[in-house]
Formats: structure tokens, C-alpha cells, sequence
């Protein structure tokens, strides 16, 4: 018989293969998309061979769900604690500001796979997103929003409407990433350059704590506070290309105009 510690080894090396083929998995369905990603080519990035991939998960579509799901929950944990954290309202939330353009800039995987998911929903397809909006989207903005409500109540944040602020935020934050190519072409320099970045995550942070603050040198103290303890993360490697189906939908709205 099995002893436990035997059980638990086999049961941890079993948890670590499958993480390496998700690993992988989210770096093949993030560059090539889901019709173009190669389960031999996601085995042999783990480290396993195909009849191994195929145990843990039945097939690419299957796995293509796991791997989502395995980045999205990432997201919701992290961002979670940042909501959760001990801190006003205020801090919290620019804390959550700056994890989200954080995150931008450096999980692109996750960024390629909401980009698909987001194509699919626009056509009205089956995706994979709409039932992450019930584990992941929705606890984080019902979460934001008790902090908004918090903040405004206490007389911390300024009496507006709370998805003023939230627009006011990661709006920018998106802004900014979507704009990058065209601004390049406009200004002659890269916004996604590492000084570019760490200069407008620095000044993103500062205007928030002017703008949202009814106390504006609290607001500042608390910008200052969280870019401080918050440095800037490193890359997050190569950028993938926009994948194919990206593309085909780009060319679409373009006949449309």
C-alpha cells in the first residue's frame, strides 16, 4: 500500500505537470490563437509528450478553457488582495490603478486571450468569457465598488459617481496601451519603451491623487506612499503580434466604414 507521502509526491508532481502545460499553453494560444496553437507543439514546450497532454485535458479546446481560466484566476487573486489590502479606500484603490496598468504591461498572455475571447463575443460566438465574468469579473468590480462607495462615504474620495472614478482610471490605463502604436507614429517615440512607462504609471498615479482626493496633499501622500512601495515590475517579454483572429476582425470593421 501507498504511503502518504508517496500519494503526496505523486500528487504534487502530477499538479506541477499540469501547470507547465498550461504554462505552455497560454504562451501558444496567446501568439498563434486557438485554431492556430499546436497541442504537439504546447507538449513539447512542457516537456511532455501528447497521449500525456491528452490525460490531463481531452482535447485543445478543453485545454484552451483550462488555460484561460488558470491565467484569469492569477488576475482575480492578485487583484483581489490589492482591494482587500490594509489601507483606506483611497490607497486601495489607487493601489488597484497602478496592479492594473501593471498587469497590462507585463501579463500578455492574459491580454492576448481577452483580446480572442472579446473578438468571439463581438461576433456572438460561443466563448470562453462569458462564464469568467461570473468567478472573476464580477467579485472584482462588486469589490472596487464597495472600496469606491467606502472612500466616497468617508469623505476621502470625492461625492461623484463612483464609475466616474473607475473610467477615470483603468479607462486611461487601457487608453494608453491601445493608443501606443498610433502615438509612436505621431511623436516619433515609443510609449512602451521601459523610461515611457515608468514615467506615465508615475504621472497616471499623481493625477488620480489630485483628481479623485477631496484632500488633494492627502491625495498626493497617498500617490506618493503607493509608488513607493510599488516599484515597477519587470517586462513581460516579447509582446505577441495581434493574433489571427484579431486580425480578421480589424479587417472587417475596416470594410465596414
Amino acid at each position: 500500500m501507498a504511503s502518504s507521502n508517496s500519494v503526496r509526491t505523486q500528487s504534487e508532481r502530477a499538479d506541477q505537470t499540469r501547470t507547465r502545460i498550461l504554462v505552455a499553453a497560454i504562451r501558444q494560444f496567446s501568439e498563434k490563437g486557438l485554431a492556430g496553437a499546436r497541442t504537439e507543439q504546447i507538449a513539447e514546450a512542457a516537456g511532455v509528450n501528447k497521449a500525456l497532454l491528452y490525460y490531463y485535458f481531452k482535447g485543445k479546446d478543453a485545454l484552451y478553457a483550462a488555460a484561460l481560466d488558470f491565467v484569469a484566476e492569477g488576475v482575480r487573486a492578485t487583484s483581489m488582495a490589492v482591494l482587500e489590502a490594509n489601507a483606506s479606500a483611497g490607497e486601495r484603490f489607487l493601489k488597484s490603478a497602478l496592479e492594473h496598468f501593471d498587469r497590462i504591461h507585463t501579463n500578455w498572455g492574459f491580454q492576448s486571450l481577452m483580446q480572442q475571447e472579446m473578438v468571439r463575443l463581438h461576433r456572438g460566438e460561443s466563448n470562453a468569457l462569458t462564464p469568467l465574468v461570473e468567478t472573476v469579473f464580477k467579485p472584482l468590480m462588486a469589490r472596487m465598488q464597495q472600496v469606491l462607495d467606502e472612500g466616497i462615504a468617508s469623505g476621502e474620495l470625492i461625492a461623484v459617481d463612483p464609475s466616474q472614478i473607475r473610467y477615470a482610471a483603468l479607462g486611461a490605463n487601457v487608453l494608453y496601451f491601445l493608443s501606443a502604436p498610433m502615438m509612436h507614429i505621431i511623436l516619433g517615440t515609443d510609449p512602451l519603451e521601459r523610461g515611457a512607462l515608468e514615467l506615465r504609471r508615475k504621472l497616471a498615479i499623481e493625477f488620480l491623487g489630485q483628481a479623485i482626493f477631496r484632500d488633494r496633499k492627502h491625495g498626493a501622500r497617498v500617490a506618493a506612499r503607493v509608488l513607493e512601495t510599488t516599484p515597477m515590475p519587470a517586462d513581460g517579454g516579447v509582446r505577441p503580434r495581434p493574433t489571427p483572429e484579431f486580425r480578421k476582425i480589424e479587417t472587417e470593421e475596416v470594410r465596414h466604414l
